[in-house]
């Protein structure tokens, strides 16, 4: 797994991308936290500069990959996803919870519920009916409430994701949903920090959250983990460790 890693102190960092991303993602807040501890962002498998095949790029099998970089470090550390990494940490705090300082989960979601082959099956037929490229675009489309050239790069990037990958690694995540979120909430037991800014409204279109707004997200880690801290930054898209890169470092500042 490429991984790169920065800086020195303690409790480390380590950033987990989201799907089609890579750890480029976090470069912002590489630069800003390297200066004081350690900092590490990973490539999952199948993404960025670490290789893969569709039957391992599975949420249980990124997680697991975690959990063990996690053992390479000195000290528990502090997990941050965004998107679908907000699922990998928490899985990988379900395989070694003593490994884990705190979680930071930046702008997560729920994609499937019910019956887990039911959950997986019709993500699965969405992306074969449009094709994997026509979906990825329309999924990152939505992400962006500005066009900008920022924003079609990285439409353009999610595109470039290996189509095998994508249509096994998107209903793999529906499944995971399905089957394992509740529980991996529940399992928490570190301080955890949401940061949330955006939300999928019944349409499953994205739309910026409001201040104080409630979404069935953020309920849902409000009945699982009642001591987590919520926070929502309005007014941004789903990136929002790129566009609101000094609010988020600073709200993990405050969890660390």
């Amino acid at each position: 797994m490429h991984c790169l890693r920065a800086g020195a102190g303690a409790p480390p960092l380590v950033f987990v991308h989201g799907f089609a991303c890579a750890h480029q993602d976090w470069r912002l807040q590489v630069e800003h936290f390297s200066g004081t501890r350690q900092v590490l962002a990973c490539d999952l498998r199948g993404h960025g500069q670490t290789p893969g095949i569709p039957a391992d790029c599975t949420i249980e099998r990124y997680g697991a990959d975690v959990a063990r970089l996690l053992e390479t470090l000195d000290t528990p550390a502090v997990l941050v996803g965004h998107s679908m990494g907000c699922r990998v940490v928490l899985e990988a705090n379900r395989a070694s919870p003593a490994r884990v300082a705190a979680l930071a989960l930046l702008d997560g979601s729920r994609m499937g519920s019910g019956d887990p082959s039911q959950a997986g099956d019709a993500m699965r037929d969405a992306i074969d009916f449009a094709g994997y490229p026509v979906f990825a675009e329309a999924l990152f489309s939505q992400m962006f409430f500005e066009r900008t050239a920022y924003a079609a790069r990285m439409v353009e990037r999610a595109k470039r994701l290996p189509a095998e990958i994508g249509a096994a690694l998107f209903p793999a995540l529906a499944r995971w949903d399905a089957q394992h979120v509740e529980d991996a909430l529940s399992a928490v037991q570190a301080p955890l920090l949401v940061i949330q800014s955006t939300t999928l409204n019944a349409d499953r279109r994205r739309i910026m959250l409001r201040a104080g707004e409630r979404t069935p997200w953020l309920d849902l880690v409000r009945r699982r983990v009642p001591r987590a801290r919520i926070e929502v930054i309005p007014g941004v898209g789903h990136f929002l460790q790129i566009e609101a890169a000094a609010r988020v470092n600073a709200l993990i500042e405050s969890l660390l």
